[in-house]
């Protein structure tokens, strides 16, 4: 089986993060939303290469899957942001058999062996929601095929959203549909993925519809702190030992190498190494590596690398190499 990841985009609702930091490496409870994609990967076994499609700073994302990853990769650049469509059509010199494509602005729990148990054409995973008009829907037949997404439905068609997580068998039709779909006008100003497989439907294709137990997002700052709660009540959790004079809430991720003294850390909050924690409550934030906070006390918070915080209450996000006194100061 072969893989395709696209990650080209910048990450946009992310920002001030994502300027120096692609979106798929922010850390979600002290590892990057992309490693729990590809270890789900390596456990499956089945892999024979891994296709990237890359743009908005395709360097590090490049030499993070490289050393990070044993798994065999090829790197692909998304010169022209035209949608998912045109992003999966530039893997086709290298997908000689089935393939399974992956979004990772998400977190999912799904049991991908089926793919080795089906007989359909394609299966499409989905998480029912109740806010579903901001979502790609997915309604079914009878026998759980689908039969069409609806983008962003006012009605209640359907409350099981497309999650970004596509294995399709019968590759050959998929690349038939994606070339009518970059043969068409654009729908909405790109090429939507979703319209070959509509595509593939209206060919006679059995594309099944399986729900995940878990699906959680990373592609907002909100919903990154929330899916950071969710990942270590899932345990991810770690305290390491020598923390001094100071109340620990859990879960909490703290890595090695980190100095707290008199302080309050917790619940949900990701320290990263060497970062620096005085006289200060944390609640609910993110911090990456090298930070100093410092007679402050911030909930709802997501810190890049080496940032200074001082003096400072309430919530706060910023970017790596920042530096915010307070009125405290």
């Amino acid at each position: 089986m072969k893989v395709i990841i696209p990650l080209a985009g910048k990450g946009t609702r992310l920002r001030p993060h994502t300027h120096i930091t692609p979106k798929p490496m922010l850390k979600v409870a002290g590892k990057p939303v992309m490693a729990y994609i590809l270890e789900d990967l390596v456990r499956l076994g089945s892999v024979e290469q891994v296709v990237y499609i890359t743009g908005h700073l395709k360097e590090k994302v490049e030499q993070y899957a490289r050393e990070s990853f044993s798994l065999p990769a090829v790197f692909i650049e998304q010169k022209v942001q035209d949608g998912t469509a045109g992003a999966v059509d530039l893997a086709r010199p290298y997908v000689d058999q089935p393939v399974l494509i992956i979004f990772v602005d998400t977190i999912f729990d799904a049991d991908l062996s089926v793919i080795d148990r089906t007989d359909a054409d394609g299966i499409i995973w989905v998480k029912e929601v109740e806010d579903y008009q901001r979502f790609g829907v997915v309604v079914t037949d009878a026998d759980g095929h689908m039969t069409k997404i609806v983008e962003k439905p006012k009605t209640p068609i359907s409350k099981r959203a497309n999650i970004g997580l596509y294995y399709i068998r019968n590759w050959q039709l998929l690349y038939e549909g994606i070339a009518h779909v970059l043969r068409q006008p654009k729908n909405q100003g790109e090429y939507f993925l979703t319209d070959a497989f509509q595509y593939m439907i209206d060919q006679g294709a059995k594309i099944r519809v399986i729900d995940v137990e878990g699906w959680y997002d990373a592609g907002k700052i909100d919903t990154l702190l929330e899916t950071n709660r969710v990942m270590l009540a899932k345990g991810r959790a770690r305290v390491p030992a020598g923390i001094d004079r100071s109340q620990v809430i859990e879960p909490v991720y703290i890595e090695d190498g980190v100095t707290i003294a008199n302080s309050k850390i917790g619940p949900n909050v990701s320290l990263g190494a060497g970062s620096i924690v005085e006289h200060a409550t944390l609640r609910d934030t993110i911090a990456g590596s090298g930070c100093r906070i410092v007679r402050s006390s911030l909930t709802n918070s997501l810190l890049g690398d080496e940032v200074f915080v001082a003096g400072v209450r309430g919530e706060v996000t910023l970017g790596d190499h920042s530096e915010v006194r307070g009125d405290e100061e």
